[in-house]
Order: structure tokens, then C-alpha cells, then sequence
């Protein structure tokens, strides 16, 4: 299916991410359409958080709510939507609770639970069941008039089996490490399948209009590196694999795609490796580190701790000053970001100030190396 969009006005984004040299880095921040805007709690109302994700006039409204307030700063807009969608529509149920986050009523805890075989054994159509994503994608870029590129996402498997066994956020991970060191071949069985509608899902949001993808792997950082090796790392690399040739099978631009694994800190070089454009970085990184390891095999992205947000003025300026340091200037393989998504009650303004310095930082290390 053909849209027509209008021209992109500003790929800062996209060139970066294929390694270009740009002006300045580009930049967003993950979570930057949500609940620190007042006006997003104007827009949502009385809506539930997923009556808001299913309706594609409200999430292209608050997916262009931060486009509109940092006008001319930030450099991508990203669909308002979860990553909790997938596993709603392998038919698992999921609400989100207010001040809990989401939950699962009826989570997965063991191979033996019949629910297993009924999400394993599903014949998702995932066109169908996540139709309202890709509304919601077509319907902002036609409102994005070309302004910025638009992001479409998904959850990694790894993170998504998380919330499906745990029934929601936890601390402990019980119930995913019992998966994956006591059901390792279940767990993988689970998690391919998951990829499978990862690929296809991303595929159908390129088709809608979404520019470049990222995939979140929020919890990552909680497998050891040789976990990681084997449950998690394998299914990112078949998703950034199999949609990049499906794209090409489906006459689709094969857009540049972000992987962010929060907390894996040791498994930069293979991520480098993995056939994704960028790699997403947390706060836990140093970027002049992280460079280095990269070697310009890919573009890097973040890695202000969200938290700098409700520090001074002079922290973030500070902060910013080392980023732009230690990323080398901005003018290549960078992607202006902050290490995880941006918390609540943080003064807006204060991302404006971050937005603000980033520019003043890199605009004159650009002057320096050009005198």
C-alpha cells in the first residue's frame, strides 16, 4: 500500500544513523511524547492508557505533542504506542494500572500452564490484530507534513517474556530467570516466536510510514553476559536480519534500525555487530569508551542519565559538555539522547535547556574544528 507523504524537510536522524556527517547531532529522547508534558494529560482525558494507543487520533496527537513544544530541536517524532501490544495480541490480557504500571491478571509461570501451549500454538495475524498501530503511523506522518522522520518500535523478546511470566514490572525477575535456567528450551521457543511477530510487526509499521525502527530491550541488563548470549542476543540479531529481508522482499526502503539493550554494557561489541545501524547506549556507559569500542562501525545513541533532568541548570550544562567530549564533537555517529526514557515530573523545561546546550556545545566544537 502507497502513501503519500510529504517530503522530508529534516533527516538529520537518518543520515547520522547511516553514518553522514550532519551539522549537529540529531536529537530525541525515548519516552518524550508522555506524561511530564502537561498537555499530554489534556489530550489523554479520562482514556485509558491503551484506549489511547488504540485510537490512532489521540497517539498521533501525543506523538507530535513534543514535535510542536521543542519546535526546531528535536529531530524524530515516535509513535505513541507500547511494547506491551505484542503480547495482547499473542492473547495474553494486559491493563495498565494507575501508579503500578502495566499488569498481566493471568501471566505465564510455567511450560505446563496451558496458556503456553494456547500463545505458542496462536496463529497471530498481526496485521489485523495491530491494525491500530499502523493507522496511527500513517496518520502522523500525514500530520508531521514531512517536518521530522517518524520511529516505529517494538519490545525485544527478551523483555517481553519478562512482563508475560512476571505479570508485570519487578525488581526480583523471579519468575523469568526460573524460564530461562529451568525451561531454557521452552523459553526459547517463546522468545522465537515472539521474534517472528517482531519482524513482521516492524515490517508492517515501515509500510504504514514509520522511517527508522527501534527495538527496546528495557531488561536486558538483568541476564549475565553468557544469558545474554543465549537468550537474549540471538533473537535481536533475527529480527534485525529477517525484517531487513523482508523489507527488500516487500519492495520496502529498508530503514536504519536502533537497538538499545538497557544494562548490557558488556555485550557493546556484539551489538555493534548485529546488524543494526545504532546502538542505543545507558547512562552507564562513557561515551568516550563506548567510541572507541564502536569504531565507527555504528552510529551511538544517548547517554545523559534521565535523572540530570531534576538537577541545576549548570549539572545538565556540565553533563552535556562531557557527552559532546566524549562523542566526539556530534558531527558524526552520534544521536543526541538520554539513557532511558524521560521520567515523571520533570519540568519541561528543563529538556529544553538540555536541547538548548546540546546545540551551543556542538555548534561550537564544530566552529573549533573548522578554525
Amino acid at each position: 500500500m502507497a502513501h503519500d507523504f510529504t517530503p522530508l524537510q529534516n533527516d538529520r536522524i537518518l543520515r547520522a544513523a547511516r553514518g553522514q556527517t550532519v551539522d549537529r547531532p540529531p536529537m530525541w529522547v525515548m519516552r518524550q511524547a508522555g506524561r511530564y508534558l502537561p498537555e499530554y494529560h489534556e489530550a489523554k482525558g479520562q482514556h485509558d492508557f491503551f484506549e489511547c494507543c488504540r485510537s490512532p487520533e489521540i497517539a498521533s496527537t501525543l506523538t507530535l505533542q513534543p514535535i510542536d513544544r521543542y519546535d526546531g530541536f528535536i529531530d524524530a517524532a515516535i509513535i505513541f504506542s507500547d511494547i506491551l501490544v505484542i503480547p495482547q495480541a499473542m492473547g495474553m490480557e494486559v491493563q495498565m494500572v494507575d501508579k503500578v504500571g502495566p499488569q498481566f491478571p493471568n501471566p505465564l509461570r510455567s511450560p505446563q500452564d496451558q496458556q503456553y501451549a494456547d500463545v505458542l500454538g496462536k496463529d497471530v495475524d498481526v496485521k489485523e490484530e495491530l491494525d491500530y498501530v499502523y493507522k496511527a503511523i500513517t496518520l502522523t506522518r500525514q500530520k508531521l507534513k514531512g517536518r521530522v522522520p517518524l520511529i516505529g518500535f517494538c519490545g525485544a523478546p527478551w523483555t517481553l517474556l519478562c512482563y508475560m511470566v512476571e505479570g508485570g514490572g519487578t525488581k526480583m525477575f523471579r519468575w523469568a530467570k526460573t524460564w530461562v535456567y529451568e525451561y531454557g528450551a521452552e523459553s526459547k521457543k517463546l522468545l522465537q516466536k515472539i521474534s517472528e511477530i517482531c519482524v513482521e510487526y516492524l515490517v508492517l509499521q515501515v509500510e504504514a510510514g514509520a522511517q527508522m525502527l527501534q527495538v527496546f530491550d528495557s531488561w536486558a541488563g538483568e541476564l549475565t553476559p553468557t544469558a545474554f548470549e543465549e537468550f537474549s542476543l540471538p533473537f535481536l540479531r533475527y529480527i534485525s536480519k529477517h525484517t531487513k529481508e523482508r523489507l527488500k522482499e516487500r519492495g520496502l526502503e529498508v530503514v536504519p534500525m536502533t537497538v538499545f539493550a538497557k544494562g548490557a554494557w558488556y555485550a557493546l561489541e556484539q551489538l555493534c555487530e548485529s546488524e543494526y545501524e545504532t546502538v542505543g547506549l545507558d547512562w552507564l556507559h562513557d561515551p568516550a569508551e563506548a567510541m572507541r569500542i564502536a569504531k565507527g562501525r555504528v552510529t551511538l545513541q544517548g547517554n545523559a542519565d534521565p535523572g540530570i533532568l531534576y538537577g541545576s541548570d549548570e549539572s545538565v550544562t556540565k553533563l552535556v559538555e562531557g557527552m559532546v567530549k566524549g562523542f566526539g564533537g556530534g558531527k558524526e555517529r552520534w544521536i543526541v539522547n538520554l539513557g532511558h526514557g524521560i521520567t515523571p515530573g520533570v519540568d519541561p523545561e528543563k529538556l529544553k535547556h538540555f536541547f538548548e546546550e546540546v546545540v551551543r556545545c556542538t555548534r561550537s566544537s564544530v566552529a573549533k574544528r573548522a578554525s
